[in-house]
């Protein structure tokens, strides 16, 4: 969330003081994220100790507190746990917001710095681990499983629809309108392919494992020591490895290497994988059409929104750039067809 969200600061520092103990002497919002449900904050306490505070609305997964918080205790440094309120609770309500608190990690994250090789490599070996974990299932109870829904590619051909109809007089959205007309024909064969995909896998036995679901570099995040940690765990599913996998070499965030490289350090620390391809194929598909139908219903759905719609919509058009999201799941899909 690009915009300080409508809670007075008073009233966090009240929320932080009674349910954390915490004597805050500033706060301060932090632009970050294409998240229009999360927004977050650097807490400044009197004894020098900071935190990140998170603010999430809406959709609320228990899970994606709980999991990392489990994660960390079986000794698995590269993510960060969630702090315990006095009462021992892991998050609490503030408005109409789930809080939660964290360590505050100084650093950037992986498109603000490209990744070393030793970096790289550590991050598939915490993938791994992560994948292997065996996590309680009352931790995971809640968590969705993949069922290669059509709901965001129903979505989508019903927007292109209405654009073809509907005038828009927000600036941002009448702008998007004409973009997405320029791109639709495009778009239509992301939807369909994904479709002939989806259709594939509903059909074979797959495995199924707890995935982030969302770990392209933005949400890999460094410190300045050069730590590597894992964050923003809203989106965990049960899915196919290739979930997450699918990740690797998709450029979704720029890392200044080509899908080869990527691909090569990071299955050093991965290890060896059974990958299957139509899967990797399938949610790179499913990932842009996915982000194009959020950010249609964020942009033509309501003009609230301010610097996150024009936000937004630089995000979409970033998925047709030469080289991008769009043209290497073509690449890939093309590829594979071809075996």
């Amino acid at each position: 969330m690009l915009t300080k969200p409508d809670i007075e600061d008073e009233e966090i520092v009240r929320c932080l003081r009674d349910t954390y103990g915490l004597n805050v002497e500033k706060i301060s919002f932090l632009p970050l994220g294409a998240d229009l449900n999360t927004a977050v904050y650097r807490v400044i306490t009197s004894n020098a100790t900071d935190y990140f505070l998170k603010l999430r609305r809406r959709e609320f997964n228990e899970a994606a507190v709980l999991v990392p918080k489990y994660l960390s205790g079986l000794g698995l440094r590269q993510v960060i746990p969630p702090l315990a309120t006095a009462t021992g609770q892991f998050w609490v309500s503030l408005a109409f917001f789930k809080a939660i608190l964290y360590p505050y990690v100084e650093g950037r994250n992986g498109i603000e710095m490209n990744l070393s090789d030793k970096q790289w490599i550590e991050f598939g070996a915490t993938m791994k681990r992560f994948h292997s974990a065996d996590i309680p299932s009352t931790i995971t109870s809640g968590v969705q499983r993949e069922t290669f829904s059509p709901k965001w590619r129903e979505e989508v051909k019903t927007f292109l629809g209405r654009i073809e109809d509907e005038i828009f007089e927000e600036p941002v959205a009448s702008e998007m309108t004409l973009f997405l007309k320029l791109k639709s024909r495009e778009i239509f064969k992301l939807v369909e392919r994904a479709e002939n995909l989806a259709y594939l896998l509903q059909r074979q036995s797959l495995e199924y494992i707890l995935c982030h679901a969302d770990i392209h570099g933005w949400n890999v995040l460094i410190d300045k020591e050069g730590a590597l940690y894992v964050v923003d765990w809203d989106t965990i599913i049960f899915a196919p490895k290739e979930r997450d996998l699918m990740f690797i070499g998709s450029g979704l965030g720029a890392s200044g290497r080509t899908p080869l490289e990527e691909e090569t350090l990071f299955y050093q620390g991965y290890g060896q994988a059974d990958i299957n391809q139509a899967a990797i194929a399938y949610y790179r598909y499913e990932r842009v059409i996915e982000d194009i139908g959020v950010y249609c219903e964020e942009i033509f759905l309501s003009d609230k929104g301010g610097e996150d719609r024009v936000r937004l919509f630089e995000y979409l058009q970033s998925n047709f750039l030469p080289n991008g999201t769009i043209e290497r799941a073509f690449q890939f899909d093309k590829a594979l067809m071809a075996i």
